[in-house]
């Protein structure tokens, strides 16, 4: 197929800028819908479309277009692809399972090759299946244990337990290193995989061999699966005429949540706000804006950098409904990508203190790319930074007050970060 009939034959998509944590996946759903935007990029697509597109992907048996010619000006250097299929023929021929090596398998471990080529964990090929898991973490109804993972130092890592989850209800907490699951060692495994072999049907389970700092040795999680349903903005008025607002998720329902829970909070006219962003591992990059805007009249809230001639900025959308409100954002290392360009912006605009440990430290940018056979391509297309041109990619945001939460803390439903973040509205 020539590149323009392969171009007219993908389905339009509409593109979302993603700012979340790679390999996001609310641990969930085999069947999920409509994205790291990851975005809701395949929101307004045609589901029929769509779903032949999938079941073409999975059934399909031919390669095509096996010997065709690079086009003009595409390769730099002298590329010979004889060995690809020297390679492609030779594990046909002597693998010792061969006859389980099917050639979409082969395929679509080529492409994830290429991606991974770029060196940068964020850029990721996904095949059909996980692309549609990957496109509906954000719709907010899964099957799953409710957690987030990514790669950190090599090891599979939970990034963020969701808060009365299955996975948070078994006791794994942010940082926690994931040393086998079901028994089988995740050395080498890509954050794709793992969440594979992770995610489930509600009501089965999967046991996850946990180290974390403090324990003395690996110790086993059984997890039941269970039907995964996140508002991702929640709302309390304490007694204290503290009001808190929790963001989870920069998900589809963020921004009309956020809206409705800044109203609420002029409406109540509380002594003080906390906004609690511990374990939210982003999303949407306008979401991100849009939050930071209750806070921020006027300036730029992000700064994305594409080349260093090439950058946009995104300014403030002016609401600034709770600007004059004492505030204090609770961040821990599972808070991420959007929720860190919040935090990132109100401290350097000093709109708010923040309060708990180092972020996460995800400073770049990512689109999806649906391809027409029903999988996609998520790209990090630029650099993200703070209105003080601070890119926080691998260093983190250090909170203005450093509090740990312990696991004995824990154990005890204890939550200094909270008391110190509450500590601190009351002296204002």
């Amino acid at each position: 197929m020539d590149k323009e009939n392969l171009a007219a034959a993908a389905p339009a998509v509409k593109k979302r800028k993603i700012i979340k944590i790679t390999g996001l996946i609310l641990l969930a759903l085999v069947l999920m819908s409509a994205s790291f935007g990851a975005g809701s990029i395949m929101a307004q697509k045609n589901e029929f479309v769509k779903q032949a597109s999938v079941k073409q992907a999975a059934y399909a048996g031919q390669v095509y277009n096996k010997y065709v010619t690079a086009p003009n000006n595409k390769l730099t250097q002298d590329v010979d692809f004889n060995l690809f299929w020297k390679i492609w023929d030779l594990l046909k021929e002597k693998y010792v399972d061969k006859n389980q090596l099917g050639d979409k398998q082969m395929f679509y471990g080529a492409l994830r090759g290429l991606a991974e080529a770029s060196g940068d964990p964020y850029t990721v090929f996904m095949e059909p299946k996980l692309a549609k898991e990957f496109a509906s973490d954000l719709a907010g109804t899964f099957e799953g244990i409710g957690a987030e993972i990514g790669k950190k130092n090599d090891i599979i890592t939970i990034i963020a337990p969701l808060a009365d989850m299955p996975a948070e209800k078994a006791g794994l907490k942010a940082g926690d290193k994931i040393y086998a699951i079901d028994g089988k060692t995740t050395a080498g495994l890509a954050v794709d995989e793992a969440v594979s072999k992770i995610r489930g049907v509600g009501g089965t389970q999967v046991t996850l061999t946990i180290v974390r700092d403090g324990f003395d040795q690996a110790k086993d999680f059984t997890i039941t699966r269970g039907v995964i349903v996140v508002k991702s903005v929640r709302t309390l008025m304490r007694d204290d005429k503290i009001f808190v607002i929790t963001i989870t998720n920069f998900n589809d329902d963020t921004s009309g949540l956020f809206k409705a829970a800044a109203r609420k909070a002029v409406e109540l006219n509380p002594g003080g706000i906390i906004l609690d962003l511990r374990n939210d591992p982003g999303g949407y990059l306008e979401t991100a804006i849009d939050v930071a805007s209750e806070w921020i009249d006027k300036g730029v809230v992000v700064t994305e950098k594409f080349t260093q001639d090439k950058k946009n900025e995104y300014l403030t959308r002016g609401t600034a409904r709770l600007k004059n409100f004492p505030t204090v954002v609770l961040v821990n290392q599972g808070s991420a990508s959007a929720s860190e360009i919040v935090a990132g912006a109100l401290k350097d605009y000093g709109k708010a203190t923040l309060v708990g440990e180092k972020t996460f430290g995800k400073g770049s940018v990512q689109t999806l790319e649906e391809l027409q056979d029903g999988s996609s391509l998520k790209i990090t297309v630029a650099k993200w930074y703070t209105p003080k041109d601070v890119n926080i990619n691998a260093q983190g945001i250090m909170p203005d007050v450093e509090v740990k939460f312990t696991v004995d803390d824990y154990n005890k439903n204890k939550d200094p970060q909270m008391d110190k973040a509450v500590e601190i509205l009351n002296k204002k």
